[in-house]
């Protein structure tokens, strides 16, 4: 069942979506409503499934992780596919992984310092049981990752 959300919890998340860390009582004054209203609402929205806690966004080029790669992975058998997320899922570099359709079985994304620092996180996948080969694509620039945008719009749709 989809959860049901009124103008004024829209306008509440779209603040949020900017700044998570807004302060109740800036939104309260922003929407001419009460810090009150607000709270009882993102309260509601959380214990509903909308909202799951708050975001840190993290410039990783300036920590040093400037390598991004995509990774196709493999499987010897598909009935491996959970065995294989669950070892993929103790590998911190990957921060992205998805089940998919047509040429691969799982897709990955990685972070890395350089090229040496990725080809170690591109063997520790290959050598997961039940792997039989990966195929790596190298991002050359993140040229968009703006998640904002899209719930905007899923809002305001809604």
């Amino acid at each position: 069942m989809r959860a049901k959300i009124d103008e004024i919890d829209k306008q509440i998340l779209d603040v949020l979506i900017e700044n998570t860390r807004t302060p109740f009582t800036d939104i309260a004054k922003r929407l001419n409503i009460s810090a009150g209203t607000v709270h009882v609402r993102v309260k509601k929205m959380e214990e509903s499934g909308i909202i799951h806690g708050s975001s840190l966004t993290v410039d990783y080029q300036q920590l040093g992780y400037n390598f991004i790669a995509y990774i196709g992975v493999y499987l010897d058998r598909t009935s491996q596919t959970q065995f294989v997320l669950g070892r993929i899922a103790e590998i911190p570099y990957v921060t992205v992984a998805h089940i998919t359709t047509g040429k691969f079985n799982i897709f990955c994304k990685i972070r890395a310092k350089d090229t040496t620092h990725a080809k170690k996180i591109i063997f520790l996948l290959d050598d997961i049981d039940g792997v039989s080969r990966t195929e790596t694509m190298i991002s050359l620039e993140e040229s968009i990752n703006d998640k904002k945008r899209l719930l905007h719009k899923v809002f305001q749709d809604l």
